[in-house]
């Protein structure tokens, strides 16, 4: 009689559903690329909406047109776009804001988005004002919009800013946006 270990058996190599025998990339919806130069005009454009007066226009088009296809620089030229049009939304108008969007059609999708860039802002918070050789910015000059709001203490200021939009933003879309974010595979 043959001694067989049955803990050494693949079983997964017997399941036909099995994550081993498809390729993981399919759990990935398709993204199109898009270009540094094309992500600049993006937040020209929505840089126009913030100094007209149309914040609550310019966060709508900043979580619409995500450049999940972009290279990392593109991204962290939106994150500075995104993170400014936080820093310039009043605090009173946050709730009232998120609730809107909220309710519009997309809303749950685009609430889930800015969850996406809340996290992504605190983790390039502490880099951003650490590292003083890498700046984040949307503008050619070299001004890094994220280390705004008159002080100079860095990317303490911007991480108030994201941890009171964390907190509003679990309040109306709910901790399911959390779970979601963590789940997706596209990255901001």
């Amino acid at each position: 009689m043959s001694q067989q270990n049955y803990r050494l058996i693949n079983i997964d190599k017997l399941d036909p559903e099995s994550s081993s025998n498809f390729p993981v990339s399919t759990l990935s919806p398709p993204v199109a690329p898009i270009s540094i130069t094309d992500v600049q005009s993006l937040a020209g454009q929505i840089r126009q909406l913030l100094r007209g007066g149309d914040a609550e226009g310019a966060l709508r088009g900043a979580l619409e047109n995500v450049p999940y296809g972009g290279d990392d620089r593109s991204k962290e030229v939106h994150l500075a776009t995104v993170v400014e049009i936080l820093q310039s939304i009043k605090q009173s108008d946050m709730s009232p804001v998120l609730g809107r969007i909220y309710k519009s059609e997309g809303g749950t999708e685009a609430l889930d988005v800015l969850m996406k860039y809340l996290y992504e802002g605190m983790a390039h918070g502490s880099q951003m004002s650490s590292s003083s050789g890498k700046s984040v910015s949307p503008q050619p000059t070299g001004f890094s919009q994220v280390v705004s709001r008159g002080s100079g203490e860095g990317g303490g200021a911007a991480m108030s800013v994201l941890l009171s939009w964390h907190e509003k933003l679990v309040e109306v879309a709910g901790p399911g946006s959390i779970v979601r974010v963590m789940t997706d595979r596209r990255t901001v």
